[in-house]
């Protein structure tokens, strides 16, 4: 029998190759689309400060908006999901990302002043958080159709994306472009790829066969889904996640600092110390996907732990500036996987993907949002190096947890 062309081939669903692709595709600029966003106006955070003139408390006030509209996206994420599908919940949460970005940027140009920010920030915090879970639980239903380990290729679009929207808010600052209008621009360009690219996704029910004991609609009630809270399997992979999130958001917030307060670098010197680690999380997200196919998620998560653990030990205790920084390479390449992975684990059972995910990346977020306050108060009274040191404890326990992200449920 003459075999069919591989761009004909049916996977799960009845989908062609050329449909699976395109869902993939579609999902490297979904994530590529998130980062840029997020980038977009965190790259414009010293234009807003000037043209406010606010103190460093009116700024954190600011964030306190963008954190509590992602929290709320997050929370309501898996009941969203389960109403209308990722595929319209991507969708909606771009575009209101994007509404969000353009009332922030108008707020700060046109005089609506503070309380106008922070009601935009809260709308692109809400879409934001939403978008999280939502391309995550249709990433891992690709994962399951492709039968192959992409995840971490997704994020490392992530990455890219937020590098893409940095260098774009410094050139927007180099050209004097007012904060309006780039974030506005970039917002309906966000809003206007998002819809075209997701209608090249896929339901997130494709990869599963259910079984007469395990109906399809398992976990379609909100009592169920607030249910995945107390399982053990959730808990642990939050384990895994908020260690990995703690090692990744501290490096975001304090890793330049670090290298200029603890080691004698200059400011430029720290900023280009933070790009390695940032190129370093790229390299390993991309080259992860096959070795994780390889050896499998726990023995790929435990040595990453190991590897941030010996890195972020270099980094607070290294002699000389240069071993810091091969320090800082460890550390990055041990952060890339654990929050990836982390996710595609909370996915594996498509029935309660969407909770799962949204509990998981919760207890991300509060990684993201509520360490790096925790590390600055330590850093203040203990030194920042030294402040690292609870970064640390947090990855040696991902490492001990990730046997929960073994593959029960593999495609």
């Amino acid at each position: 029998m003459t075999a069919a062309p591989a761009d004909q081939r049916t996977y799960d669903g009845g989908l062609t190759r050329r449909q699976v692709v395109a869902w993939r595709n579609a999902l490297f600029v979904v994530f590529g689309l998130s980062g840029l966003g997020i980038a977009t106006w965190l790259g414009r955070v010293p234009a807003v400060r000037d043209a406010l003139d606010a103190s460093t408390l009116e700024m954190g006030l600011l964030v306190t908006g963008l954190s509590v509209g992602s929290i709320v996206g997050i929370t309501l994420s898996s009941h969203v999901i389960a109403a209308v599908g990722a595929r319209r919940a991507v969708l909606g949460s771009l575009v209101t990302a994007a509404a969000g970005l353009v009332a922030a940027g108008l707020s700060v140009d046109l005089g609506a002043g503070f309380l106008g920010i922070v009601v935009g920030l809260a709308v692109f915090g809400l879409g934001n958080g939403l978008c999280d879970v939502a391309m995550n639980v249709s990433g891992a239903a690709a994962e399951r159709v492709l039968g192959r380990t992409v995840m971490p290729l997704f994020h490392a679009a992530f990455s890219l994306g937020t590098m893409v929207g940095a260098l774009l808010s410094a050139a927007a600052e180099a050209a004097g472009v007012p904060v309006a209008v780039h974030v506005s621009l970039l917002a309906v360009v966000l809003a206007g790829v998002a819809v075209v690219v997701t209608r090249q996704m896929q339901s997130e029910d494709l990869g599963h066969a259910t079984s007469d004991d395990e109906p399809a609609g398992a976990s379609s009630g909100w009592r169920s889904r607030l249910a995945v809270w107390t399982t053990p399997g959730t808990v642990l992979i939050g384990l895994i996640v908020l260690g990995m999130a703690t090692a990744e958001g501290s490096a975001n917030d304090w890793l330049a600092l670090a290298m200029v307060d603890g080691h004698g670098l200059s400011n430029s010197g720290g900023a280009v110390v933070f790009f390695v680690f940032v190129t370093a999380m790229t390299v390993a997200r991309v080259a992860g996907s096959p070795l994780l196919d390889r050896f499998g998620r726990v023995v790929m998560l435990r040595l990453s732990a190991v590897a941030a653990v010996l890195g972020l030990t270099l980094v607070i205790v290294a002699p000389a500036p240069w071993l810091a920084v091969v320090g800082v390479v460890a550390w990055g390449l041990g952060s890339a996987l654990g929050f990836p992975v982390g996710l595609s684990a909370a996915a594996d059972d498509p029935r309660v993907a969407a909770a799962r995910v949204s509990a998981v990346a919760t207890i991300g977020y509060v990684a993201f949002l509520a360490m790096p306050p925790l590390i600055g108060f330590l850093g203040e009274r203990l030194g920042l190096l030294n402040g690292l040191w609870v970064v640390l404890a947090l990855i040696a326990v991902a490492g001990v947890a990730s046997g929960a992200a073994r593959e029960t449920a593999r495609r």
